[in-house]
């Protein structure tokens, strides 16, 4: 999965944008498995970017939902 800019997050709609989280999600956990049972991933920096893009989802999804209020 490649990392989401800003730019392309704020153009997704929000079940996009909801579907999108549980699929990095999803990713993340797979990720973590891997490494606790000892096996290394293609890219050592690949957990950080997959939180960090979670992280940009969870901001847009609020920035959404305070802007319906």
């Amino acid at each position: 999965m490649a990392k989401m800019n800003k730019k392309r997050i704020k153009e997704m709609s929000a079940e996009e944008k909801q579907k999108k989280l549980a699929e990095y999600k999803t990713e993340l956990a797979y990720q973590r498995s891997l490494l606790a049972a000892g096996n290394t991933s293609e890219s050592p920096g690949k957990i950080k970017s997959i939180k960090k893009t979670i992280a940009r989802l969870n901001t847009f999804i609020t920035i959404d939902s305070k802007k319906q209020e």
